[in-house]
């Protein structure tokens, strides 16, 4: 399930219960939340459904270790670099929870009817009895996320006391002036908190009572509000970065970490970027597999601080990029928006920014980029047109002839100035079987085909004022 704030919030069915006396009789019960989400984990691997919709690539690996963890019910750190969908993981973790849920009516930590536990509602249960009101709330209202930066105190985590409520007659000893934080908001719940080295370790040591102890304690106040809340959180392996640490005593009431990983394979990088990028245009399946492999060179590659790492963000980036300069092209020449090889020109000097290079490296970080790019051209060009005569497109330039391109050269135009030419529709095919046989498509195979046939040195290239040229090599 996806997590959104602009998405609202479903109205629960009528014909659940709105009394204690009635959720009694309807035979509810009451279970915490991490035996709630063992339970359900356990009916969706029964069922063969997928507990973590939308995760890519993680299937032998990241998965089998959280369906442990989640099972053993433990609290969860996920550890990786950036850009490994950690965030996204753990937000999964919503569809593991009832959609429904019984709290006290206005309750601010979700206290269950039958066992409340803050002042206001004990003292409600006693006054009410059987009759204490009852409202629902939504798997979707019981997450809670919060990034962690340097400024976060414990007052957002945990709680303070309210001066308005202290204001407003009630003594500093009474429990009700305090104001809940998230962690207990979250009560009976799921809470995230992302980037936890970025939490100073004074504010660290407050999650202490939370992990262990399961309650609150809020500055002198003798509060023993045990939490019902499974807490997960991200964070950079440590020799990964120098903005701070998870301090030990916290690190060790964490039940699991679990290491996340960039895609291991080339397909899961292909499907990443399929799945995340908003693309404006059509982009063929061949550009995304040269920006999934120019992704994972980038990554390897000695030029580049390997402590870093290279977000999968890198490659959704680019394939927008490249799908922009596909609309682009379609708005000046009223060409069909479907992207091609040249528009891949543009994604080097707008992704340079998202790759921390070796300090070796310092000024030649485009060269670097452009190399490597070319590199994944060449290799996806192999792949996929291994064993292919391309004589005929060779022959074209024999007798000296040129074919000019570029981001604003039409397809009908490319295509015209190539002339018919043996076998490109069996080519387009091959390399795009999903294209159909648009000019477009054809236009971005043809293209395709000459740019690998100049890396692989058997036609020349020159690019002169925004036009790329082919020629006899």
């Amino acid at each position: 399930m996806h997590i959104d704030a602009q998405t609202p919030v479903p109205r629960p069915p009528d014909d659940l219960p709105a009394t204690l006396r009635a959720l009694r009789d309807s035979g509810h019960v009451a279970r915490g939340v991490k035996a709630e989400v063992r339970d359900n984990l356990m009916a969706a691997l029964r069922a063969g459904r997928d507990p973590f919709p939308g995760i890519v690539g993680f299937d032998a690996t990241v998965r089998p270790d959280l369906e442990r963890a989640l099972l053993a019910g433990h609290d969860v750190v996920l550890l990786g670099e950036r850009g490994q969908g950690k965030t996204r993981l753990a937000r999964t973790l919503v569809g593991l929870l009832d959609e429904w849920l019984p709290v006290v009516a206005g309750c601010e930590i979700n206290d269950h009817p039958d066992e409340p536990v803050c002042v206001r509602c004990r003292r409600l249960a006693d006054q009410l009895g059987d009759g204490l009101p009852v409202e629902w709330r939504h798997r979707s209202q019981r997450y809670g996320e919060k990034l962690a930066t340097p400024d976060t105190s414990v007052g957002d985590l945990i709680g303070d006391v309210d001066p308005i409520r202290v204001a407003e007659g009630r003594s500093l000893g009474d429990p009700e002036t305090v104001h809940f934080g998230l962690v207990p908001r979250t009560n009976r719940g799921i809470f995230v908190i992302n980037e936890l080295p970025d939490l100073a370790e004074r504010i660290q040591v407050a999650l202490l009572n939370v992990l262990e102890e399961r309650d609150l304690q809020i500055r002198g106040y003798q509060l023993r509000l045990p939490l019902d809340v499974l807490v997960v959180a991200s964070a950079n392996p440590e020799d990964f970065t120098n903005r701070g640490r998870i301090i030990t005593p916290l690190k060790d009431r964490f039940g699991a970490e679990i290491r996340t990983h960039y895609p291991l394979r080339l397909e899961d990088e292909v499907a990443v970027v399929r799945q995340e990028a908003d693309l404006v245009a059509g982009v063929p399946e061949h550009v995304l597999e040269i920006l999934a492999r120019f992704t994972r060179a980038v990554r390897e590659s000695p030029s580049v601080d390997a402590r870093s790492g290279v977000s999968a963000r890198f490659a959704v980036a680019a394939a927008e990029t490249v799908a922009a300069s596909a609309l682009r092209r379609a708005a000046i020449t009223g060409d069909d928006a479907v992207a091609r090889v040249g528009d891949l020109t543009g994604v080097v000097g707008t992704l340079r920014g998202k790759v921390e290079f070796d300090i070796s490296e310092e000024g030649r970080e485009t060269e670097v980029l452009a190399h490597l790019l070319r590199r994944a051209v060449a290799d996806v060009f192999r792949e996929r047109l291994r064993g292919e005569d391309l004589g005929a497109f060779v022959a074209r330039f024999d007798e000296g002839g040129e074919v000019v391109t570029g981001d604003l050269v039409a397809s009908a135009t490319l295509l015209r100035e190539v002339g018919p030419i043996d076998g490109l529709g069996r080519l387009v095919a091959r390399v795009d079987p999903e294209g159909g046989d648009s000019p477009a498509a054809a236009a971005a195979t043809l293209e395709f085909v000459l740019e690998g046939l100049w890396l692989t040195r058997r036609l020349s290239k020159a690019e002169i004022g925004g036009r790329v040229v082919y020629g006899a090599a």
